[in-house]
């Protein structure tokens, strides 16, 4: 049987109304839900238009009459940009057709009860869980092909990977192996809790490193248990940091 956190959602949701009242109301009908992980509020269309872009919020709760740029005029210039998930809140019936050949899930007619908005969100949470990217296991053997032979290799053995053109170098002790695929896909199937860049074109496992040296110039170098010196690029610096604390905590 499955466990409630197995179906629970991590929804971000965005707000837009000139009113602030009207906005508060909806923050806290939506905060005394688990689902909601974050709640934005924008008091204008052009506002919206950015925050959009800028957060991507799974559900929109957007206003029909605003001053300068309406809630059809978001969406219109939002274009391709538009969010899956919409549902427009109004105090005027009028523009309930048009709404819905904007491609709004739900039309909220102000005032509208605690039932009738349940309703609507029950309703926006069955269609983004319809359209939820499906977790990904990731893999425990790669298949390596070398020569007339194929290898399997355990992903738990790597020590670290680094890209050579379109092919992954997979080091393994004192063995390299040549995989056909980009570090960047490579990346994609493996444990996140278990791997990390360190680099544009290394990844490492972290159970290998043994420490961080830092270097004259500034720069650091992860160093594995086998000596192996690898470099860490600040980009990925402050993350592996923390990656390497969360470890040492939860041991």
């Amino acid at each position: 049987m499955a466990s409630a956190d197995e179906h629970a959602q991590s929804i971000r949701v965005l707000i837009v109304d000139d009113e602030a009242l009207a906005r508060r109301n909806l923050t806290l009908l939506l905060r005394n839900d688990p689902d909601i992980a974050s709640v934005i509020e924008c008091e204008s269309g052009l506002d919206a238009i950015k925050e959009i872009r800028r957060s991507r919020p799974d559900l929109v709760f957007l206003d029909v009459q605003m001053p300068e740029c309406d809630g059809f005029d978001v969406l219109e210039l939002l274009g391709a940009d538009m969010p899956e998930t919409v549902i427009f809140v109004t105090a005027y019936d009028a523009y309930a057709l048009r709404a819905f050949e904007a491609g709004a899930l739900d039309y909220l007619l102000k005032p509208f009860d605690d039932a009738r908005f349940h309703r609507s969100l029950a309703r926006a949470k069955e269609k983004l869980a319809r359209y939820a990217p499906k977790p990904r296991r990731p893999i425990s053997r790669i298949a390596v092909k070398s020569r007339n032979q194929t290898l399997f290799l355990d992903v738990a053995d790597i020590d670290w990977i680094e890209a050579a053109s379109y092919y992954a170098c997979i080091h393994i002790g004192a063995d390299t192996h040549i995989l056909r695929r980009t570090l960047q896909e490579l990346e994609q199937d493996l444990d996140e809790r278990a791997f990390a860049r360190i680099h544009r074109s290394i990844i490492v496992n972290l159970d290998r490193i043994r420490g961080l040296e830092l270097q004259d110039g500034g720069e650091y170098e992860v160093v594995l248990h086998s000596t192996e010196r690898l470099r860490l690029s600040r980009r990925y610096r402050k993350r592996i940091h923390e990656r390497l604390g969360e470890l040492s905590g939860s041991r």
